[in-house]
């Protein structure tokens, strides 16, 4: 019976793990207004257990590469997440974990469970940190109508019956990335400036640029640049839903979890890195624009060294919604902790073409206007 397990009881041996309420023995879930667990039937509640000397830190990540090197040359290669059976304490179901799942529910009863000793498993790098739900499954909903109704481009249809579906909270696994960085660059800057050329009725004027050279040097801190360390999600979808409220991040508790889906990661820690180190290098291009300024830039050269790299092992909520629309399926998340709704919709081409051609209409007048 789930009375007589213990909290924080691992079952089936040690691959399941469930919260019982000590109170009528249900199975707790972390109930995001109050931010403890909760019984949904007797209301018991009890918090968060998290040690107070714990803190979420940054890692070494030269030092964890060197760590997963060593695990595989003495034969202990990096663990992969397969398939295990647990069963349910509650109604003695078997309850399927495939791939990456972490975190899920019975299908028979509905009561939370979890997959044990994955998060901190021995040859895997273990979690640092999880963001709690902090939007509620009401207020997701609301944002997303709200961003239904956003959407000018959406067939009316569509507008009207809003996507329709279920929503799932997921914990999600991310890399976050910080790193020093000293950049050198050589470039031109381009200025412009006007002549007026030809004679008579053909006299015009017409635009030059005159281009100097530009170099420089400047150091550049990055703080938590996150990735998404899950292959089952587009990239961009979940990059659109920035920024993560850093500040509300705990250490690892899997009593966070309790009642959410979640997933370990898929995506390694040094490809995470790469990843991490394009938006990098994105935006430090973009600072040498703006170092180099002008009208326009030639950007020849940049060298830049990355240093004092640190990471973090994150798992970060988000509300899921996958929905059809004419036989298609389209995807939007919901960021569990701001409410930023991102996602994939159906287009109209009638109010794409009409707006095409009422902004080539006013193009049009402005320039007879001119003459």
């Amino acid at each position: 019976m789930a009375a007589e397990n213990k909290p924080g009881a691992s079952v089936d041996d040690g691959r399941g793990r469930i919260f019982p309420c000590e109170g009528c023995g249900a199975d707790l879930e972390f109930h995001i207004g109050q931010q403890e667990l909760k019984c949904p039937f007797c209301g018991f509640t009890k918090a968060l257990e998290i040690a107070a000397d714990k803190a979420v830190e940054e890692q070494d990540f030269e030092g964890m590469l060197e760590k997963l090197k060593h695990w595989h040359e003495n034969g202990h290669p990096h663990q992969e997440v397969g398939q295990s059976e647990i069963k349910c304490s509650a109604c003695a179901g078997t309850v399927v974990f495939q791939g990456t799942l972490t975190s899920s529910e019975c299908p028979y009863c509905g009561c939370p469970i979890q997959r044990d000793k994955v998060h901190d498993a021995e040859h895997r790098i273990p979690v640092d940190g999880v963001l709690p739900f902090l939007v509620e499954k009401k207020k997701a909903q609301s944002k997303l109508g709200e961003w239904v109704k956003s959407r000018w481009f959406a067939p009316n249809e569509f507008l009207e019956r809003g996507a329709e579906g279920k929503f799932n909270g997921v914990y999600l696994p991310f890399w976050t990335f910080d790193s020093f960085t000293f950049n050198q660059y050589i470039g031109e800057r381009g200025e412009h400036y006007w002549v007026e050329v030809g004679e008579g009725e053909q006299k015009r004027k017409e635009r030059r640029t005159q281009w100097w050279p530009a170099s420089g040097s400047f150091q550049r801190f990055f703080d938590d640049v996150v990735i998404l360390a899950s292959r089952g999600l587009p990239a961009w979808l979940i990059d659109a839903l920035e920024p993560w409220p850093m500040d509300k991040v705990v250490p690892f508790t899997q009593e966070a979890l309790a009642g959410f889906f979640a997933r370990t990661y898929e995506k390694e820690l040094e490809p995470g890195f790469r990843e991490a180190r394009d938006k990098m290098d994105a935006a430090i291009q973009a600072e040498v624009r703006q170092r180099i300024g002008g009208d326009e830039q030639r950007v020849h050269d940049i060298n830049s060294n990355f240093s004092a790299i640190t990471y973090k092992h994150l798992l970060l909520p988000v509300w899921l919604l996958a929905y059809r629309y004419h036989d298609k399926t389209y995807q939007v998340v919901v960021n569990a902790a701001t409410g930023e709704v991102q996602g994939e919709r159906p287009y109209s081409a009638w109010k794409i073409f009409f707006a095409v051609a009422i902004a080539a209409a006013i193009v049009g007048g402005i320039a007879l206007m001119q003459k």
